[in-house]
């Protein structure tokens, strides 16, 4: 929030743009970068910085953005229709309309620009407002400034104008200086501004750049140069990928810092909403999605890729498992080649051992899975030791059913357990047993065809289908 010395100020953020360079039917500004769509990360970082109000110029998709934003931001972002695509000069002058009481310092950011830093942001309204300006922007120096508006500064140094790129002459084309679209405006000074604004450039739009010229007659244009890196917008698919990989090594540098060991800081894709604390451990190729919770001491190791996943103190994740909207309890372990599903819980110093996949199941404390099963729909006790080659048959073609076990049961390898059924605490489950009746406790459970051993007849038997064969 503002300090004392710092009046509140207000943000405008311009996201009414189409995006056709993007190829896609989606609204640019909700493509997402590390979990959040381009908006919510321009909204969030003003917020952060301070911004009393945050209001956000909608067009193209409105209904799609809106709802994004109430959603992420809920009554701290309000929506302006820009119905009609006339520029930015045109999209604030929908923004300031919007509210004819507007005063104090407003700052304008693009909703495609998802690195802008809080700091930036901070350094440009605390600079403006010291000098009293009217204008203060941020301007940052390209080798190839191509697509950019040049910022013209007059004799003394002093801003004068932006050339949009289009509007260029040959010899402001040479100029490196380029106009990121970062301002902080008096509000006064804006509402009489954008009025003045006209359409006269090769575009036929009103573009918010020619109030700088308005402000520079004035004499009181502050700039502050930023890099960048930090202020690259998104227009096609290719500045999506390049601002998605700068935001996921933000994210990394940061996760190290507070002590997370990470095996590459280029090959991890941590989500910003996800949580992981000092201590921890990441390997590369790791991908946390979405709501993600890595305890202390926790290893999740290459390749892996959870969703919305709680893994708790200690517990070994290896690699390539992948888990969705699960809990893996402390000291647990999982994987290589695990699939959680849905609503797996995972008691403590449990353990889901390698080409086993879970649904909707509780793993109780110490029980195992260990290889090539699958336990869907199952509630599963203390101490239970799952064979390899099991199979929870827990779908009749309808309904799914529960499997439940409790504490202290053995399931031999190669065992199917027909859903509805209990197998009740400490009951032995013989290897090769399709159980289809409940199973008393301590009790042996066998439910498979006698074996019968004919000797001699393995030869008579190939003899037999190698004549056929000839």
């Amino acid at each position: 929030m503002p300090t004392d010395e710092q009046a509140p100020w207000s943000a405008i953020i311009l996201a009414a743009g189409e995006g056709t360079r993007m190829n896609s039917s989606r609204p640019k500004v909700l493509h997402a970068i590390a979990g959040r769509p381009l908006v919510s990360w321009v909204v969030g970082t003003a917020l952060e910085a301070g911004a009393a109000r945050c209001l956000v110029v909608v067009g193209h998709g409105r209904a799609e953005v809106e709802r994004e934003l109430a959603e992420t931001f809920g009554a701290r972002v309000e929506v302006v229709l820009q119905s009609e695509q006339r520029g930015t000069g045109d999209a604030v002058r929908c923004a300031m309309e919007s509210d004819p009481a507007l005063s104090g310092r407003v700052v304008i950011l693009y909703g495609d620009c998802p690195l802008i830093p809080e700091s930036l942001i901070r350094s440009l309204v605390e600079q403006s407002q010291a000098a009293k300006a009217n204008l203060g922007l941020v301007t940052a120096t390209l080798p190839t400034p191509d697509g950019y508006g040049r910022i013209v500064r007059d004799g003394r140094g002093a801003v004068a104008r932006i050339v949009e790129d289009c509007d260029c002459s040959d010899e402001e084309k040479k100029i490196n200086e380029v106009n990121p679209g970062l301002y902080d405006v008096d509000a006064g000074f804006l509402r009489d501004a954008i009025r003045q604004l006209t359409s006269d450039n090769a575009q036929g739009q009103r573009y918010l750049t020619d109030v700088v010229e308005l402000a520079a007659r004035r004499g009181d244009v502050v700039s502050v140069a930023a890099d960048m890196a930090d202020l690259m917008g998104v227009n096609d698919q290719r500045d999506l990928a390049i601002c998605a990989a700068r935001r996921r090594r933000r994210i990394a540098e940061t996760l190290a810092k507070k002590g997370v060991a990470i095996t590459d800081l280029d090959a991890l894709y941590v989500d910003a909403d996800c949580q992981v604390e000092g201590g921890a451990s990441l390997g590369a190729q790791v991908h946390l999605r979405g709501k993600c919770v890595v305890r202390q001491g926790a290893s999740v190791d290459v390749g892996c890729v959870l969703t919305n996943v709680v893994v708790e103190a200690n517990a070994l994740i290896l690699p390539y498992t992948v888990a969705t909207d699960s809990t893996i309890g402390e000291g647990a372990s999982v994987g290589p080649f695990s699939h959680l599903r849905r609503q797996s819980k995972l008691g403590p110093r449990s353990k889901v051992g390698n080409f086993s996949e879970t649904k909707k199941t509780t793993l109780g404390e110490g029980s195992k899975v260990n290889h090539l099963a699958y336990v869907g729909d199952g509630i599963i006790g203390k101490g239970v030791n799952i064979g390899a080659g099991t199979i929870f048959c827990n779908y009749d073609g309808e309904q799914k059913h529960t499997t439940v076990i409790g504490d202290d049961v053995f399931v031999g390898s190669d065992s199917q357990l027909v859903a509805p059924v209990t197998v009740e605490r400490g009951a032995y489950i013989a290897s090769g047993t399709t159980v289809t009746r409940d199973v008393p406790e301590d009790s042996l459970a066998v439910g498979r065809a006698k074996q019968e051993n004919k000797e001699g007849y393995a030869a008579r038997l190939r003899a037999r289908l190698r004549r056929k064969k000839r």
